[in-house]
């Protein structure tokens, strides 16, 4: 029997042949993209979900003349940010973050004066580090094949690497012993930056700079379960092949090799460690397969090394993350713009529980009219850090009663009432 199935990974549509519905092989492929869930992981990639959106807002807003947007506007901008919903019941849940005020019947929307304070101290954080945004933009075209970057593909991970928006009017022409811009066809689309000179103080990998500082031969760090044997043994037989630096070059590597695999996972592992976040979109990565020389089923080869990277598909985006890079939910380094962005983060969190608080009071007077009386306990504690984003645009449940204390008195008091 052959079936078609839609592969989302490589998009592209593809034939299976298969004897039954319990064929391995067909079920072996269906499952290639399984790893075993990370709580740790999975809660930190919630948190920049909400900060990335928000900072997305944020950059729409600044661009804005006088950087006011029309609700309207960013409700058509939504689509693109993967929301849904309205737009204007989304920026009233963050209100330290964004204010919105009304004009001739109209919605509008500013960033608050706390979010344009952050915003100055994060072009500042941007000036100071200016010599490692030059540092990470040459090891970026050290690695690459022809040391040559396309420069709408840069732009599409700049954040993630920490680059301002105006990195190519900022960094490139100032350093021009450095970089330059080509562009060999004359279409915006072809435009490139290339490395000029090499730097070999450069050529040093996250591996092999701790190696160094540790007194030992180059090697991956592992992070994996100790009942994982079968993993484990992978991890070490892997590990125990000789490393080999992505600076390196591509010289005597054959497609498909061990070697290359090797080469291919010490790249991979280099580039998450140069992000901000530890982290980077597997799709948005094999936008740079011919560049980096990367296999085509990336995916595959990510999944084979569970102890050095994390696949995650949270919101539908699969993203890979470096385990090392992580302790629990939190970056064991944090960059001086991640610092500056987290502030961002508690700002955005301490709106939403001020939105939160302001529901369930409404929440509460609604059960009083109607002659239900709801006691709040002095102190919800939950594990999850996603409290209050998933509720609805009403409060959701937060004026429930959240334990057996609670419900007892709660009962008690209406049954009471009934009687």
């Amino acid at each position: 029997m052959v079936t078609l199935l839609y592969c989302r990974s490589l998009k592209c549509w593809n034939f299976y042949t298969y004897a039954s519905p319990f064929n391995q092989d067909f079920q072996r492929r269906l499952s290639l993209w399984s790893m075993k869930k990370d709580p740790d992981l999975e809660s930190a990639l919630s948190r920049n979900r909400r900060w990335m959106v928000n900072n997305q807002i944020k950059n729409i807003i600044l661009g804005c003349p006088d950087q006011v947007a029309r609700i309207d506007f960013l409700q058509k901008k939504f689509k693109s940010l993967d929301l849904k919903g309205k737009a204007l019941n989304w920026l009233k849940k963050y209100p330290c973050c964004f204010e919105v005020y009304r004009e001739n019947d109209e919605y509008f929307c500013r960033l608050t004066k706390q979010m344009k304070f952050l915003v100055e101290e994060e072009e500042s954080v941007k000036d100071l580090q200016e010599p490692v945004l030059v540092k990470q933009l040459a090891k970026l075209l050290m690695m690459s094949k022809n040391h040559r970057l396309n420069v709408l593909k840069i732009n599409e991970l700049k954040r993630n690497f920490g680059f301002p928006d105006d990195y190519l009017l900022r960094i490139v022409p100032k350093y021009s012993d450095m970089f330059r811009v080509v562009n060999h066809t004359g279409r915006r689309s072809s435009m490139e930056i290339e490395l000029t000179s090499w730097n070999p103080d450069f050529a040093f990998s996250a591996v092999q700079m701790l190696a160094q500082n540790q007194g030992r031969e180059p090697c991956f760090s592992g992070s994996l379960p100790a009942t994982w044997v079968k993993a484990w043994e992978r991890f070490q037989e892997f590990n125990s092949t000789p490393y080999i630096s992505p600076y390196a070059g591509l010289s005597g590597l054959v497609e498909g090799s061990a070697k290359m695999d090797k080469r291919t996972v010490a790249l991979v592992h280099e580039l998450l460690s140069l992000t901000l976040w530890k982290k980077l979109s597997i799709f948005k990565l094999g936008h740079f397969r011919r560049e980096f020389c990367l296999p085509e089923k990336l995916n595959v080869l990510l999944l084979k090394h569970p102890g050095i990277f994390y696949v995650s598909n949270r919101y539908q985006i699969y993203t890979v993350v470096l385990r090392e890079g992580y302790n629990g939910s939190d970056l064991v380094k944090k960059d001086p713009l991640v610092v500056v962005k987290e502030k961002f983060g508690e700002l955005m969190q301490g709106g939403l529980h001020e939105y939160n608080q302001r529901h369930y009071l409404i929440n509460l007077e609604k059960k009083k009219r109607k002659g239900i009386v709801a006691f709040r306990p002095e102190k919800r504690k939950t594990g999850n850090d996603e409290v209050g984003e998933g509720q609805d645009d009403q409060g959701g449940d937060l004026g429930g009663i959240f334990n057996a204390e609670e419900r007892k008195r709660f009962y008690k008091v209406l049954f009471e009432n009934n009687a």
